[in-house]
């Protein structure tokens, strides 16, 4: 197999140039990054990545903590990850943590720094602790998909008006007409979907309607399907169900099937995220959706320019400075089949 300093001297530039071209970094001409890749493809060269990692101390990998990679909004969001890490020549690991942080803290002790050069973070279910450890070691850390802009973590962070979400789909049920409003919300009171249900909450109260049922659940179909079944046969006079994410949306739709009930006629359903699934199902669900693919793009931005300013001096030498928040577009509400006018039942 060919070897960088082979591919180097039937370019006639250094090694330093090919790997310059090869990592898409530093400045090189149009002429000689072209006859570098020309030697490349020449001599069929392919970069030993963990030689690469031993030489230069660092890893052409991105690690993408999730807390289960069964819930299919993950791999959607890893499939946006993985395609802007491809830019910049970086692979991407995933790290299933099963919404274990001791599991988690494992990842963390021996990914972060040698098998991946910076860490992404979704709703990992980690100790911040632990993360800032990470990063006072030398590894960038940046959640993705924060959902309070208002309130920064004190990491860098990705931010998501989660909060406008909920009050969307408020606004949508309220404006058909809807008043007898149950509500799911994926995680227990003060957790990640507390922001959600809050907007939600806002909007029923500057309307004048009162508070809604509210059920807390796991974040899965059957969770939902259990809340929805709970609110249903507690309140038959509901006649619709917001969901402050779209897996308990469907199974909320799948309760009223098995209830005898027609959704939209009967039961309006609306959910958060817009995972594929809810473009598929039957009825399609109507949704908040929230801006996935340029969340992974800013994520993958705001960590690779954390990753290349920081060696040299470690995650220390940013001690005092502001730590950066990039905030995503608005939440968008995306009208299917699931909602409707009420009817009286």
């Amino acid at each position: 197999m060919p070897t960088l300093s082979e591919v180097a001297r039937h370019a006639g530039v250094t090694p330093a140039t090919v790997s310059n071209v090869l990592r898409n970094r530093g400045r090189v001409g149009a002429t000689t990054r072209q006859r570098v890749l020309d030697a490349v493809q020449a001599l069929g060269y392919r970069p030993h990545l963990a030689a690469r990692a031993l030489a230069e101390g660092r890893a052409p990998t991105l690690a993408l903590m999730v807390s289960s990679i069964a819930n299919p909004f993950y791999p959607e969001f890893a499939l946006a990850v993985e395609r802007a890490a491809r830019t910049s020549g970086h692979f991407v690991i995933i790290c299933n943590t099963n919404e274990d942080p001791l599991s988690g803290r494992a990842y963390l002790e021996q990914i972060a720094g040698t098998l991946s050069e910076g860490v992404l973070v979704t709703n990992a279910n980690l100790d911040f602790a632990d993360l800032h450890t990470t990063e006072a070691r030398g590894t960038p850390v940046v959640l993705c998909m924060w959902e309070r802009p208002a309130e920064p973590p004190g990491l860098p962070c990705v931010a998501v008006d989660f909060r406008r979400a909920g009050e969307l789909a408020g606004l949508h049920l309220l404006e058909l007409g809807h008043r007898r409003i149950g509500a799911i919300v994926g995680s227990k009171a003060s957790g990640i979907h507390a922001a959600r249900y809050e907007g939600f909450v806002d909007a029923l109260r500057t309307a004048g309607v009162p508070k809604a049922r509210v059920k807390h659940a796991a974040d899965t179909i059957q969770g939902g399907y259990a809340a929805a079944r709970a609110l249903l046969e507690s309140d038959p006079k509901l006649t619709a169900i917001f969901a402050t994410n779209n897996l308990p949306a469907l199974g909320a739709m799948h309760a009223a099937a098995d209830l005898g009930l027609n959704v939209p006629a009967d039961l309006s359903v609306i959910g958060i995220t817009d995972i594929q699934l809810a473009r598929e199902s039957r009825p399609a669900l109507t949704t908040v959706a929230v801006p996935t693919v340029e969340v992974a793009e800013l994520a993958v931005t705001l960590l690779r320019e954390l990753i290349e300013s920081s060696y040299g001096q470690q995650a220390a030498g940013r001690g005092t400075a502001r730590v950066p928040m990039r905030t995503a577009s608005s939440p968008e509400l995306v009208v299917r089949a699931s909602t409707g006018a009420p009817r009286s039942r």
